[in-house]
């Protein structure tokens, strides 16, 4: 009875927080000022196309129609949480008309995910080794070395630090390219060596960075619970100074990681947007911006959404699996 319940309520709260945050991301560009039909007519104007007044208003009242501009702002949002809910389609894009922002999604999202994932992958395995031996080992002079080198890097934004490596290693020394291109047919040997070299530098800009926060929360978590009673008890037993670490510092301090870990990973779904921006990447980062630069707004709902629905699943997820991963947990 103490699950269904727990169950219940989560999932209620996981459907309110999507339903929220869609609706905002509905309404907020709605509010900024311009329109995506006049800014795709106005494109066609600046191009030196010559129609007439009667064509521009019928064009306008067909994209009006097409991309769910047409009426109140009330009979737009009802219009498109039946499209929605019953379709799962978003529309076609304005930047990229006719195509479907679901299929510029399915192509931007592989990309991000390759980006993040592995990013992330790395760099909490990484940070959460070095925390933990910098954290069990807390009065050497390498512990303090590695904190006050990870205190130093943290607080730099990973697009400063982007910024920053491409000045290095795109012009001052070009060994990586400054404009993300890969060669080859997609699936070949040629094509996943080219997508490694062109990713490089973003993915060490997003890894260094975030390698910082994760050393420098695994090392107080480990300094905290290697004085808990049950860690001490364990070492009056004779137990190696190793095993010490493994089984009972490091299973109790990832857990909090563990917890962390999981909001990243739906957080990876939003792409990473200055860096993907800064190295031309493809990613859902790229595809963001230029909706918002053209004002795209199916687009934008769509590509957003994705991200809060991305955070709230793993967030629920996480709630349900917690008390599996932590005993002293329990359904209430």
């Amino acid at each position: 009875m103490h699950v269904i319940r727990f169950l219940a309520t989560r999932i209620i709260v996981y459907l309110l927080v999507v339903w929220i945050g869609v609706t905002i991301v509905f309404f907020v560009p709605r509010f900024v000022p311009g329109n995506p039909v006049d800014a795709m007519l106005g494109k066609m104007m600046s191009q030196g196309t010559n129609m007439d007044p009667k064509l521009v208003a019928s064009m306008r009242q067909t994209l009006t129609e097409l991309f769910g501009l047409e009426g109140t702002l009330w009979e737009q949002y009802s219009a498109f949480l039946t499209r929605v809910l019953l379709t799962r389609d978003f529309g076609p894009s304005l930047s990229y008309y006719p195509t479907p922002v679901s299929m510029l999604i399915g192509r931007a999202l592989p990309w991000s995910l390759g980006l993040m994932l592995t990013a992330l992958a790395i760099s909490w395995t990484l940070g959460n080794f070095i925390g933990l031996l910098a954290g069990y080992h807390n009065k050497s002079i390498a512990s303090k070395a590695i904190e006050t080198t990870a205190m130093l890097v943290y607080p730099i934004p990973y697009y400063i630090l982007a910024l920053l490596l491409v000045i290095l290693f795109a012009y001052v020394w070009p060994v990586f390219p400054f404009v993300f291109q890969v060669s080859g047919a997609p699936g070949t040997w040629q094509w996943m060596v080219s997508v490694a070299y062109n990713s490089f530098l973003p993915l060490m800009s997003i890894v260094i960075v975030s390698l910082g926060w994760w050393i420098i929360s695994m090392k107080a978590l480990a300094i905290d619970t290697k004085e808990e009673d049950f860690v001490q008890f364990a070492r009056y037993r004779g137990a190696n100074d190793n095993k010490v670490m493994i089984r009972y510092v490091a299973r109790t301090a990832i857990l909090p990681q563990i917890t962390v870990l999981a909001l990243s990973i739906g957080g990876v779904f939003g792409g990473s947007l200055i860096t993907e921006i800064l190295f031309g990447y493809p990613g859902m980062g790229s595809l963001i911006y230029k909706a918002i630069l053209g004002s795209d707004y199916n687009l934008m709902v769509g590509a957003i959404s994705l991200s809060i629905v991305a955070v709230a699943t793993a967030t629920l997820v996480l709630d349900i699996l917690y008390p599996f991963i932590d005993p002293r947990i329990r359904y209430n």
